[in-house]
C-alpha cells in the first residue's frame, strides 16, 4: 500500500502568475517520490541500496527558488513536445507555424515557456497523484486547446507515470520527464561506476544541431545520436550499491542523456555541486523532429483522439 501525503512547497512569484505549489509524498515500503504541482518535478527519489539504506537518487533543488530560476529541466515534465523540432517550424493542414527557438537554431522541450514552467492542477488517487492543465489554443505557437492529465502512482519498487492528451485541433505532441538520475545518491560526482545496457532495434544519426538527418541506422550508436525503437529492456545499475533501474514503456523511443552540459554553476539539494557527468537521463519519447519527418512514427494528436502513453520505472537492489 502507498501513503500519499500533501504540503505547501513555496509560493510563485506574481509576476509570473503567482500560486501555492504543493509537494505530493508517495512512499511504498521500499520508494518514496516527492513531486511538485510546478511543472509535475520529480524532485526527489529515495531507494534503496543492498545493505537497505536509502539515497535520494535524482538531481534538483531543496527549495521551490530553485526550480523557479534557470535550470535543465531537473525531474520535470516538458512538452507540449519534448526534444527538438528543427527551426522551430512546422507545417500542418497547409499552415505553418512557427515556435519560439530556445536552442540555437531550433525549438527545444516546448519553447520558453514550456510544461515545465507552469502550475498544474493536482488531485490525490489512489496510490498517486494526477496533474492537469489545459495548454490554450496558440500557447508556445501550438494549435489547438490541450487538456493534458499526467498521474504518478507508485506500488511497491515501481513508480508508474501516465501521460494522456486530448486536443481540439490537430497538433503534435510528444511529453516526457527529464529526471536526472544517480545511483549512487544525488551530489555524487559522476556516473562512471554505473552500468547501462539499452537494448534498442536503432538508433537516430543526428546533426550538429542534434536534428536527425531522417536516417536510421543499427549497430553500435555514436554520439550524438537518439536511440529510436527500443523494445527492448532499459537498465542501468550501480554495482557498488547494487541499486538497479528498469525502464519499460509504450512509447517508440529513448533519449539517454549523460549530462553532457553539466558544469557545476548549479548547487543543488544540500549545496552540492553537479558537474559534467554527475548524472544520466532516460527520456522515453517519440522521435524528435517526427513533425517534420513523415516517415518517422506519427507524433499528431487530432481531435477525437486520445494520446496516452506510460512509462515505468522499477527499482531494485542486487
Amino acid at each position: 500500500m502507498t501513503e500519499v501525503t500533501r504540503e505547501a512547497f513555496g509560493h510563485l512569484p506574481q509576476e509570473g502568475g503567482g500560486g501555492t505549489v504543493e509537494k505530493f509524498v508517495l512512499k511504498s515500503d521500499s520508494v518514496k517520490a516527492e513531486v511538485l504541482s510546478l511543472g509535475c518535478i520529480v524532485t526527489a527519489l529515495q531507494t534503496k541500496g543492498r545493505d537497505g539504506a536509502s539515497a535520494d537518487i535524482v538531481l534538483g533543488f531543496d527549495s521551490l527558488e530553485g526550480y523557479t530560476k534557470k535550470h535543465p529541466y531537473f525531474g520535470a515534465v516538458v512538452g507540449r513536445v519534448a526534444n527538438r523540432i528543427a527551426k522551430g517550424r512546422f507545417t500542418l493542414d497547409g499552415q505553418e507555424y512557427q515556435l519560439a527557438l530556445n536552442n540555437g537554431p531550433n525549438s527545444l522541450h516546448g519553447g520558453a515557456r514550456g510544461f515545465d514552467k507552469v502550475l498544474w492542477s493536482p488531485e490525490v488517487v489512489p496510490n498517486g497523484v494526477r496533474f492537469f492543465r489545459l495548454s490554450p489554443d496558440g500557447e508556445e505557437g501550438y494549435p489547438g486547446d490541450l487538456k493534458v492529465w499526467v498521474t504518478y502512482t507508485l506500488c511497491g519498487g515501481e513508480l508508474a507515470i501516465n501521460y494522456r492528451a486530448q486536443t481540439s485541433k490537430t497538433t503534435p505532441i510528444n511529453l516526457t520527464n527529464h529526471a536526472y538520475f544517480n545511483l549512487a545518491g544525488q551530489g555524487s560526482q559522476d556516473i562512471y561506476d554505473h552500468e547501462i545496457s539499452i537494448e534498442a532495434d536503432s538508433y537516430l544519426p543526428v546533426d550538429d544541431t542534434k536534428i536527425p538527418t531522417g536516417s536510421s541506422a543499427t549497430g553500435t550508436a555514436q554520439p550524438p545520436a537518439h536511440l529510436a525503437s527500443c523494445g527492448g529492456a532499459r537498465r542501468a545499475r550501480h554495482p557498488p550499491t547494487g541499486r538497479t533501474l528498469e525502464v519499460h514503456t509504450t512509447q517508440p523511443g529513448l533519449q539517454f542523456y549523460t549530462g553532457n552540459n553539466l558544469d557545476g554553476s548549479l548547487r543543488g539539494k544540500g549545496s552540492a555541486a553537479y558537474p559534467k557527468h554527475s548524472a544520466f537521463c532516460l527520456e522515453t519519447q517519440g522521435w524528435p523532429d517526427a513533425v517534420n519527418k513523415p516517415h518517422f512514427p506519427d507524433t499528431l494528436l487530432r481531435p477525437g483522439e486520445e494520446y496516452n502513453h506510460t512509462t515505468w520505472l522499477v527499482f531494485s537492489a542486487a
